[in-house]
């Protein structure tokens, strides 16, 4: 695969100034719409390099037969553009944003002349006013009917309210005191849209004006003697406090913003969007998208700032086609382009919009509150993905066609190393069978040597030491499963009828993934090799650009990035790494709360963790000087001077407490 001959422009022919640029296929259509701030630079990059273009790149430049631009004044007329080809083009090679789920909505008609409340799901409409999204449409219900106690709208449908208007006797609503029914006449189109605009101020947060009408007019009601007419206006503002009560205040009330909070890995990412109106959470929704480039996060979300905010303009008097623009946009990553897309959404807005990332504060903790929930969508995604019988078996006949294998690897076990700089090496494997996770299996090494030389020649050794510890386990047990039964009379049973319990390592894989590229698929291979077993596969899978090794292949294998394959292999080696991760991090926690500074006075929890932090082990910790330790947050110079004369009198520095390589000469169960 290689990039069209005649695609290159002509040395000089790009200009310099900013612009938007389409690649097209031989057909004409176009496939991938880009801007740039210096078009000649951006285009120049597709063709100086092809061998290190991102794959999804490879693939999108190799099909293109002609490249065009449009040069603008300014990166904010760029982005407008850029959104604008999008939009008409539908290129396929653009990243799309969908969302992970059909969200309702309250809905509200106003280009009718009786507007209508009502839920509505899918694509907006223009003329409807939209409030939420709600998580789920019982909310939407239960809103509604609290409202109509004070703002009695019209909620029927379109049928009903003409068969009302020519019976002349209005529906069940009517007859509560839950609609005005403007159907029969009593109440005129002018006074039902001001009922109208009063219900949808009141859930776009003007809230304080309404509650304190009622007060008001309860209080006068009271001192009139009234008391039905107070009693019914008492009702009327519990039940608006009641709907009040279901939007959480996170915020003061004057706020008004929208949270946007992005996780990604390789192959998707997912993004959470709170929305703040009058300090309340008014709605929330999710996305989730297929990653075709090597794009990171800050332009991943200013693609997406485009295209959810896109078509904004109006929204708040009519509806639209997009979400509309608050005072603050909060991200948890800056765009790559902040200043140009700060500038784009104040002009879809008409006034200034602060656009950053939230350090501090309620606004800081509500950020890492949607992150949580963006995470948790991305692994329920994985997870609902993962879960389909039919999508698990073409991710296996995929790797078994990319690999060459003799059947679909129905048990795959993954290995992956985890250090920091040489201490506390730990290993994990985890296991798949048909595609699922078998945590049961999941087992984790502790290294026991710390090898030599760089952090890859380190990852390889501890690479082969792993694999090789493993199947020798897995002979062993072999071994002993066959004496058992050759003791029971060699017909496959051990004495009394019952037949030996298999090993913690005695399932061999068909396939063995490994965290990393060549040499440590050949590692893997040779420690195999070494121990006589052929009929199991390995492979390698690099982070970077997610390429398939194999121990005798000098190319790497690529698999299609969107297809189940490489899905499920990534989602092995994530869950290898994590598992790795968390048993590395347990090793560095134990170094310190189990070493001697235990017995230091003066010396908690926390100011334990500081240190290990900061310097890694016990062993760092007490080749320091005690200036060095001064400087650790929290730690004053007499304290420091105490750690530093404890750890040089007591042995801490050279002992196995301080991780470098701690060893366990146990096999069996979950730590080996």
């Amino acid at each position: 695969m290689a990039a069209t001959p005649h695609l290159r422009p002509a040395p000089g022919s790009i200009p310099t100034a900013p612009g938007v640029y389409r690649f097209r296929d031989k057909a004409g259509q176009v496939i991938y719409v880009g801007k740039a701030k210096n078009l000649r630079a951006r285009l120049s990059s597709y063709f100086r390099d092809f061998a290190g273009l991102h794959p999804r790149t490879q693939q999108m430049v190799s099909t293109a037969d002609d490249v065009d631009w449009t040069i603008v004044g300014t990166e904010v007329e760029a982005l407008q553009l850029e959104y604008t080809w999008i939009k008409q083009y539908d290129p396929r090679f653009n990243v799309r944003y969908r969302d992970d789920k059909s969200y309702p909505y309250l809905a509200v008609t106003l280009g009718e002349e009786f507007p209508r409340v009502q839920m509505m799901r899918g694509a907006k409409r223009r003329g409807v006013r939209y409030f939420g999204p709600y998580s789920h449409a019982w909310a939407i219900r239960e809103t509604v009917d609290l409202l109509l106690r004070v703002f009695p709208v019209r909620t029927c449908s379109p049928g009903v309210f003409k068969n009302a208007r020519n019976s002349g006797r209005p529906c069940l609503l009517g007859y509560i005191g839950k609609c005005v029914a403007p159907c029969v006449g009593r109440a005129t189109a002018e006074e039902h849209r001001a009922l109208v605009d009063d219900f949808c101020s009141f859930l776009a947060g003007d809230t304080g004006r309404f509650m304190r009408h009622l007060e008001g007019q309860m209080a006068e009601a009271a001192e009139e003697m009234e008391y039905e007419r107070a009693a019914r206006l008492r009702d009327d503002i519990a039940a608006l406090r009641a709907a009040l009560e279901k939007q959480a205040v996170v915020l003061p009330d004057s706020t008004d913003c929208d949270v946007v909070a992005m996780v990604e890995d390789q192959l998707e990412a997912a993004v959470q969007v709170f929305h703040v109106r009058g300090g309340r959470i008014r709605g929330r929704r999710g996305y989730v998208v297929d990653k075709v480039t090597d794009a990171g996060p800050e332009e991943l979300m200013a693609t997406f700032l485009s295209q959810i905010y896109g078509g904004a303009e109006g929204e708040d008097e009519t509806g639209g086609t997009g979400t509309a623009v608050p005072r603050e946009v909060l991200v948890s990553h800056l765009p790559s382009d902040r200043d140009a897309v700060a500038r784009w959404l104040s002009e879809h807005r008409g006034s200034a919009v602060d656009l950053r990332v939230p350090r501090r504060g309620d606004k800081r903790s509500l950020m890492e509150t949607v992150e949580k929930n963006a995470r948790e969508a991305m692994s329920r995604h994985k997870t609902h993905r993962a879960g389909d019988l039919s999508t698990r078996s073409r991710a296996l006949n995929e790797i078994q066609e990319a690999l060459g294998l003799d059947e679909a690897p129905l048990r795959i076990e993954c290995f992956d190393i985890s250090n920091l700089q040489g201490e506390h090496v730990v290993a994990s494997m985890v296991v798949f069978e048909d595609g699922l996770a078998r945590k049961s299996e999941y087992r984790r090494f502790s290294v026991r040597g710390s090898g030599e030389g760089g952090r890859e020649q380190h990852d390889v050794a501890a690479m082969y030491e792993v694999v090789g510890r493993r199947f020798r386990r897995y002979l062993e047990e072999t071994a002993e499963r066959g004496e058992v039964a050759r003791m029971g009379g060699g017909s496959g049973q051990a004495r009394g009828g019952d037949e030996p319990p298999p090993g913690k390592f005695s399932y061999p894989p068909n396939l063995v993934v490994v965290d990393g590229a060549r040499p440590q698929a050949q590692a893997a291979r040779r420690a195999l090799d070494e121990l006589g077993i052929e009929d199991v596969a390995v492979c390698g899978l690099a982070k970077r650009l997610e390429e398939v090794w194999l121990p005798d292949d000098e190319d790497p294998v690529i698999l299609p990035r969107t297809g189940e394959g490489l899905y499920l292999l990534q989602r092995i080696r994530d869950e290898a790494h994590n598992f790795a991760i968390a048993y590395h991090r347990q090793k560095r926690a134990k170094a310190l709360t189990g070493s001697s500074l235990d017995e230091l006075p003066g010396l908690g929890p926390r100011r334990r963790a500081a240190l290990i932090k900061e310097f890694g082990s016990v062993r760092r910790l007490a080749a320091a000087t005690a200036e060095e330790i001064a400087a650790v947050p929290g730690i004053g110079p007499k304290l420091a001077e105490a750690v530093h004369a404890h750890l040089s009198a007591g042995p801490a520095g050279g002992g196995s407490e301080a991780g470098g390589s701690a060893q366990h000469t146990n096999d069996g169960g979950g730590d080996t």
